[in-house]
This record gives C-alpha cells, structure tokens and sequence, in this order.
C-alpha cells in the first residue's frame, strides 16, 4: 500500500516524467535499425550463413541480384551496364560481353554462353554487390538500379525483395496502427461504461508502446515483423491490465469518499491480479526466445518488454491520468452495452454435458487439421508480397523468360584441377532441374586456354583461395524439389571438394525448413510447461493446469486447423508464433473464472451455482478483453497486403475469439465434470468435496 500511496501523490510527476522519457525514447524508436532479411536470424554455425560471410569477406560481395532487359538493342544494354556498374555499392556486372565482343553476332557464341544471358527478345545481367543482402546501401542501390533502367528492366533477386517489403511496410505500418487504434477505441466506448476512459487507456497504453519501441535501438535492430506486431500486440494485450484497474477504482469508489485513497487501494489489488496475468504472457513471449531461428529472440524480447512496459503503465501512468482527469471523466459515465448474463450463464451450465459431447467431438478434426497446416506451410517470403510489387513481377519474367526461378552459388577451393572441376559441372548439369552452372570453366568450354579469359572476369569468379560458380535453377526457393536438388549437387560438391559450400536463398531457407521445424515443437512444449508451472502455483492446484491448459491448447487446435480446412497456406513463422501468443494471452481468460469458480466453491456454495455466479460475473469481463484483442487485430489482418502480416494478424483475432468462446462454453462443463479430483488436488478446496454431489 506504501506504493500504492506514493504513486497517488506522485501522479503529476509521474505523468511529467514519463512526458519526458517519451522524447529521447521517439528519437530511439526512429533511429532502430529495421531488419527486412528473414534468412540473417539462421544460426552463425550453419555453412550456408558461413559461406555466405566468406563471399563477402574474400571476394567483397554481399548481395547478388539478376537484371532483365527486354526488347533493348545491345549497344544499349551495354551502355546500361556501364550505368550500372557507376552506383556505389555496386561491386561488378556479369553480361555476355564480359565474355565476347558485342560486335560478334550471338548466333556464333557458344550455346551455353548464349542462353545463359538471352532469349528471343530479352537478355541478363548478373550484378554483384559489395553489401549484404538486406543492409541499407544494398536497399538505395536496389533503388538508385531501378532509376537508372527505367520500365523495360526488372531487378530479381532477395535484395529486391527486401527493398520493395521495406517500402510496402512503411507505407502501411501508420495506416494500420491507426486502424488497430480506432477499432480498439470503438470496442472499448461500447464495452465500457464511460465516453472518455477509453481515450485515456489509449494515452496511457500509447506512452509505454513509445517507450518500448524507444529501448528496442539498445538491441541494435528488430525485424519488420516485430516492428509490425509489436504496437499492435502491446495496445491488445495490455488494454485487460487498464480495465482491471478502472473496474477496481469504481468499486473502491463506492467504498471510499476519497477518490485518492480509493484509486490507491485499487492500485493494491490491480497489481496483484495484473502481474498473475501478465505472468503467463511473458512466458509464452520468453518462450519465443529458445527458437534457433533468432527471429523468436528477437519478437519475444519486445513483446516480453512490452507486456512489462503495460503492467508499469498500469500500475503508473493510468492511475495517474484517471486522478487528473477524475473531474470530467465522473460526468462522462454511461451505460455498458452488456446486457446481463443470468440467462446465458444458466443456460449454460443447465446443458453442460452437451459441451462435453462437444469438446471431445471438436478435438480429432480439428487436431488434424492443426497438424496439416503446421505441413502445408510456406516458406518463400515472396509468396507474402502482392502479385504486382516489382519484385513479383521482375522473378515471374526470370522464370518465364529465362526457365530461372532460383540461383545457387558454389564456394569450392580454386586449387582443384581445371578437369576435375569440368567434371563436377558435368554432374551438376545433370541434375534434375539444374539449367546450367557457370564458372570459369564453363565459360572457355574445353578447348579454350584460361588465359584467354578477361581478367575482370577471373576476379569477380576467382580468387587465390576460393573459386565461386553460379547454379540456375528450375525451381522455386523453398520448394520441396529444389531441396532434393541441393542435396544432389552438395553431394556432387563434397566429393569433388569436401570443404566446398553450397550458398544462397534457396540453400539458406532449406537450412531455415529444417531450424524452424525444431523449433516449432521445443517452442510448443517450453511454453505449455512454462505456463502449467505458472497456473500450478496461482492456482495451487495440480489438477487446474491440465483442465485449463486442455481448452486453450484445443482453441488452438481450431484456430491453426482452420486454415487446413480452408485451402489456406501460412507463412511459416505463423503457427510457431500464433499458437505460443495464443496461449500465453487467452489463458488469462480461463484463469479469470476459474479463480471466480474457486472462491465461490471455497465459500460454501454448491457447485451448479458457483458455476452460474462465476459466468454471470465473469463473462463480461471474458467479452471485452477477447473483443478487444479480436478489435486491435482484426483491421489490420484486413487491410495488410504483407501475407505474413495480414495471416498473424487474422490468426491473433480468430484465436480471441475462439478461445472466448471455449473458455465461456466448454471451460465451465469441465470444472463441473472434474470438479471432486479439483477439490481434492487443490490447496484450500479438500472441504469443498462434501457439496459436490447435490
């Protein structure tokens, strides 16, 4: 209460204070780096992400990119390279006349040479740059390379793609904060009893997302997932902790004259219910942390932050602005829209065999439909962008044009012998899917002296330690025939070089597949452990977490079995995050009423009815934090054009609502059903056995 009392008398500073802290945190916020590249957060010990740092430290290039060109006479294809080749982070070009005069007719080079760059009415360069895939310089090259060659060109490539994603996010990023901002603000008028309360939760919520995303520059970046669901998941998760504390202060109201000794035991009593629900949130953020793929760090770190920023914000700021505004907000009280839930509650409870029925009937469809979407899910980041973003159409004209949907790089010791190394291209070739590999070998064919060959063109494929091919694939990255491909040709490449590495997009979201596979059960099981822990010693009960934890996880099973059912494929990182998220911020609902059920049992009332006064109070409390997550999210899954946006988003809005309803609907039949092993496995409930049969 100490606490509770200084931060009354504290509130003018309080808001000060936090008034101030917000400046150097926005300029914070505005100076952390964005991270649009999901293949960075693969482990460093993975020899994808090694050759990749070998690429760029021995041969000065990062980033790797295709130019087509239709319809553009040679002289100007080659006055465009030039062009090209003058953009800074540009580190060289790679076109045919880098292998013959321009002025020798095509028909005369050699088949290989002539379709690794040409079709009918189109030719490709390759570009190499100094900087890495997604760092910023790449991005303004990316850019700067699109000014300089106008419509009729077309950049590939995964720094296209990070560019045109970077681009797309910023634009919609304020769109759809506000639309989250306005619909959260809508729910809440309709929900709570006062016109102007859900203004200041919002200031209040608001000032601590500032704050959060101002700290998140000391983790040196985040990625542009964490940077889109952050603001949006903090503003969902955190509006309970807001109205517990002003439903805590109107019934202190009535207790005390004094609106600062009443907000000052609301405090109190807010602060224990808020940090027991905040608990399991941050569990099932911390548990995002123990994920190979670094993106789970990166997203559970915030979020975790963000719940604790919501829980000070609460306890803090909230109070403090209620206390200032106490004036007009006591003439601005109006009626909730809830009607009374006596009806419904005993309803509920009069049929609850029937949600039994009901629950068992729901989990084998659903179960399986769950763990086929888990299958089904894709992993090339192109599939989330919108079919006429530059990017998308630049790689269809790759693969429809040039039968590339994919290119692989090979690090192989240059020492090996000029025939060994003709030999392996001669297997590679072979491949299924493999449209030709070119090296310097390939390039002179097998009579022509290396000499001969520029040397430009030896020092952008070759070095004195390494020798670096380019491999054109038929196949789409993150396909599963391109992952049998690349593990032919590594097989190919270590017997010819044992030490040689097989690098690039598809290499490295292969590599991804398998990480996140891992991932998604260790994340599943540190999570459902974490939080039965975490019930178990709320509740002090070893029975609750199973029942509780059974009807969270089966509004799980329904929410990720949807999309199965639908003919939906997630983004991969989507039901790893979702069903961790899920868990971790509707379980509160469940231990909501459970807490009620306990206190009624434990007070002498008869079971039936303990259920029927727990729903009755209960419920309202259920539909204006799941409606008001579902609100927060909803528009947002809407309005995103970002697929792996827009699919987290709809899935976060569809998991409140389902774990709403099972949580008001098969919840109760179950602690009815089990109530007499509850009494018994739950500290304080052993007297409570002798009113369970009436």
């Amino acid at each position: 209460m100490k606490l509770s009392k200084a931060i009354v008398k504290l509130r003018v500073p309080i808001v000060l204070l936090t008034l101030v802290l917000m400046i150097p945190a926005f300029i914070f916020m505005l100076n952390t780096r964005i991270n649009y590249d999901m293949l960075t957060y693969l482990p460093e010990s993975m020899d994808t992400v090694k050759g990749q740092n070998i690429l760029m430290d021995e041969f000065g290039k990062g980033a790797f990119s295709f130019i087509i060109l239709e319809d553009m006479p040679d002289k100007d294809v080659a006055a465009l390279k030039e062009k090209v080749e003058q953009v800074e982070q540009v580190d060289s070009v790679l076109w045919y006349n880098d292998v013959a005069d321009i002025s020798v007719p095509k028909e005369f080079l050699p088949d290989k040479v002539y379709n690794a760059f040409n079709t009918d009415h189109s030719t490709v360069m390759a570009v190499f740059f100094k900087t890495s895939t997604s760092s910023d310089e790449t991005m303004d090259a990316i850019r700067e390379i699109r000014s300089i060659t106008g419509e009729k060109c077309f950049v590939c490539g995964l720094s296209a793609l990070v560019t045109d994603l970077k681009d797309l996010c910023e634009r919609e990023e304020p769109i759809y904060v506000g639309i989250a901002v306005v619909l959260a603000l809508v729910a809440m008028i309709v929900l709570l009893d006062n016109w102007l309360i859900p203004l200041v939760f919002l200031a209040s919520i608001g000032m601590m997302i500032v704050l959060n995303l101002g700290t998140n520059f000391f983790l040196g970046e985040i990625s542009y997932i964490t940077k889109a669901l952050s603001a949006v998941l903090q503003l969902a998760v955190t509006m309970d902790y807001s109205i517990f504390l002003w439903h805590s202060y109107n019934e202190q109201k009535e207790i005390h004259s004094d609106n600062k000794e009443a907000m000052a035991v609301a405090i109190h009593q807010t602060f224990l219910s808020v940090v027991g629900s905040s608990i399991t949130t941050i569990a099932g953020f911390i548990a995002l942390c123990f994920m190979t793929f670094t993106l789970g760090r990166d997203l559970g770190i915030v979020m975790a932050k963000g719940v604790l920023f919501g829980v000070i914000g609460c306890l803090t700021v909230l109070p403090s602005l209620i206390l200032i505004l106490d004036k007009p907000l006591s003439k601005l009280n109006h009626r909730s829209l809830i009607p009374s839930m006596k009806k419904l509650s005993g309803g509920i409870v009069k049929i609850f065999p029937v949600f039994l029925i009901v629950f068992v009937l729901l989990i084998p469809p659903f179960l399986y439909g769950y763990i086929q979407t888990n299958n089904e899910v894709y992993y090339d980041m192109a599939e989330c962008l919108p079919e006429e973003m530059d990017f998308v159409i630049a790689n269809t004209k790759l693969s429809e044009d040039f039968n590339i949907s994919s290119t692989h790089m090979i690090l192989m010791d240059s020492s090996i012998d000029n025939k060994e190394v003709k030999k392996m291209i001669g297997e590679m070739e072979q491949v299924d899917g493999v449209k030709q590999v070119l090296g310097i070998e390939s390039l002179l064919g097998s009579t022509v002296p290396e000499d001969i060959l520029p040397s430009h063109i030896k020092d952008i494929l070759e070095n004195d330690r390494y020798e670096l091919m380019l491999v054109n694939s038929e196949y789409h990255s993150a396909s599963d025939a391109v992952g049998a491909q690349i593990d032919s040709l590594n097989e190919i490449l270590h017997r010819y070089d044992p030490k040689g590495m097989l690098i690039g997009e598809a290499p490295c979201m292969k590599d991804m597949i398998d990480t996140t596979g891992h991932d998604f059960e260790v994340v599943n099981l540190i999570s459902i452990i974490a939080i039965f822990v975490i019930i178990a010693l709320v509740e002090r009960s070893i029975s609750l977490p199973f029942i509780l934890i059974s009807v969270i996880e089966l509004a799980i099973f329904i929410n990720l079995g949807l999309p199965h059912y639908f003919g939906e494929s997630l983004p991969f990182i989507a039901p790893i995050c979702i069903s961790t998220i899920q868990l971790g911020a509707t379980v509160d609902y469940a231990i909501l009423m459970t807490t009620r059920y306990k206190s009624e049992r434990i007070s002498g009332v008869e079971k039936k009815e303990a259920m029927r006064t727990t729903l009755t109070a209960s419920i309202p409390s259920i539909l204006v934090s799941g409606i008001g997550l579902f609100a927060a999210t909803f528009g947002v899954a809407v309005y995103s054009d970002i697929d792996i946006i827009s699919s987290m988003c709809m899935l976060l809005a569809r998991g409140a609502v389902i774990s709403m309803l099972m949580v008001i609907f098969i919840l109760p039949a179950l602690l009815l059903l089990c109530d007499k092993p509850i009494c018994y496995t739950t500290m304080g409930m052993r007297k409570c056995v002798r009113k369970t049969i009436k």
